[in-house]
């Protein structure tokens, strides 16, 4: 693997990693405050980070000796107001920087697992913005959100609301490799 994109798969591992270990304590105080449904979705979106931090992990299989992680984790964890607001902005820096410059660059490359890792990231924290928002829309009303089953796919993360699929849409899993949050 080429060294820039090698570097990129190293900083988006650790900031998968970190997202999941955020998330999982963003949970739990969900949890402490009551939202019950806010924490079931921190908690699925961990498990889907996890997936994510695997899938690079794997990627840097060849690699034998110590890295630095640029990773960009936020910190100042707070109430679930504002931990939905970090969850955004952490999930708005990857899809708005970090994951379209790290796949551009990987297919100058000509890195295609890379590519293809950082696409099945990319795709997924596009799903996971769009829930957070709606979760912190419900929270600064005082209330917890209307939150149906979630689904995360085992194989590339796809995090969606409601009933899981056939097929993946991003990585074409299928129906059985979705796990359900309900």
């Amino acid at each position: 693997m080429k060294q820039m994109t090698e570097q990129h798969m190293i900083n988006a591992f650790g900031g998968e990693s970190m997202a999941n270990m955020r998330y999982r304590h963003f949970a739990v105080q969900a949890e402490k405050e009551g939202y019950t449904n806010v924490a079931r979705l921190f908690q699925a979106i961990a498990d889907a980070e996890y997936i994510h931090a695997g899938d690079h992990y794997r990627a840097l299989k060849h690699l034998d000796g110590g890295f630095v992680a640029g990773s960009m984790g936020a910190f100042g964890q707070g109430d679930t107001k504002k931990n939905l607001g970090l969850a955004i902005a952490g999930e708005s820096f990857e899809i708005e920087e970090m994951y379209p410059v790290y796949i551009e660059a990987a297919k100058f490359q000509g890195e295609l697992n890379a590519v293809r890792s950082f696409e099945w990231s990319y795709a997924t924290e596009i799903q996971h913005l769009a829930m957070y928002q709606k979760a912190k829309a419900a929270v600064d009303k005082g209330t917890d959100v209307e939150l149906g089953a979630v689904q995360v796919c085992s194989v590339c993360g796809y995090t969606l609301e409601g009933e899981a699929p056939d097929n993946c849409p991003v990585c074409q899993a299928k129906k059985n490799k979705f796990s359900e949050y309900s």
